[in-house]
């Protein structure tokens, strides 16, 4: 199997110089698909158009990121219902929970979340879910909704051996990303102790790049390096690490 990126925002405005060419590099790297997860109203066309012009190396996802929830997010979340019934969605994402900057719209970042996860309960769509210090918020809230019919990624997570271990207990996978091979990454310690049937890997580009690339933008080019230090760490062959990711994200998405 070949790698896939499972979070990526290359039709963001910092590839409107090589998008096509950064495609191409993540490619000839083995990353054979690229999951794009929406962000707010403004992403949903530029993310539309890349997977126009590459169908057959992207999947879209559709979902208003947190930190993007404002006075207006009934209305924008609106117009994500209208476009998840379109059926071109692989999944409901980006969503969640960032109280990290600002809690002005507390109130309506758990309204939205509560209303997306909901749509991928109907819509029997996986969650790309984002979470930062909200730990206890989020976990309260997936308690009460998880039926059995939730299912997805914490994206980029950093968390503890015993956030993992609750994550993973509610049905969902770990999304691991470039800060996973960074010096003070705590998740490296506990890793070998986490289930290889419930890790999925991705880049968040262009945030986030791995060692040895990191300080630059990240690419999905780069998830190899990502995958080499989680096969060490784990101390399995690379192909092996490799083929067990991917067939994790393919049994989530479907692709």
């Amino acid at each position: 199997m070949n790698l896939i990126d499972t979070h990526t925002h290359i039709y963001d405005h910092q590839f409107s110089l090589d998008r096509n060419e950064t495609v191409q590099r993540a490619l000839e790297a083995g990353v054979k698909m690229m999951l794009l997860p929406n962000v707010d109203a403004s992403t949903i066309a530029p993310m539309l158009e890349l997977h126009e012009q590459f169908p057959d190396c992207t999947r879209v996802m559709m979902g208003l990121q947190p930190e993007e929830v404002k006075e207006d997010y009934k209305e924008v979340l609106s117009k994500m219902e209208k476009e998840l019934e379109r059926g071109i969605y692989c999944g409901v994402g980006e969503v969640g929970l960032d109280f990290y900057w600002d809690t002005t719209f507390e109130k309506q970042q758990l309204d939205a979340f509560e209303t997306q996860l909901d749509w991928a309960k109907q819509l029997h769509l996986p969650l790309s879910i984002h979470c930062r210090n909200a730990f206890d918020k989020m976990v309260k809230i997936l308690e009460k909704k998880q039926d059995g019919g939730l299912r997805g990624i914490m994206h980029c997570f950093t968390g503890t051996e015993e956030e993992a271990k609750i994550y993973l207990e509610l049905g969902f996978h770990l999304g691991l990303g470039g800060v996973t091979t960074y010096k003070n990454c705590g998740v490296k310690d506990f890793l070998p102790r986490l289930p290889l049937d419930r890790i999925v890997l991705e880049t968040d580009a262009p945030y986030l790049a791995p060692v040895p690339c990191r300080g630059k933008r990240n690419e999905p080019a780069f998830l190899v390096h990502t995958a080499q230090k989680i096969a060490e760490i784990l101390q399995i062959p690379y192909n092996e690490l490799v083929n067990a990711v991917s067939a994790n994200t393919n049994s989530l998405f479907s692709i």
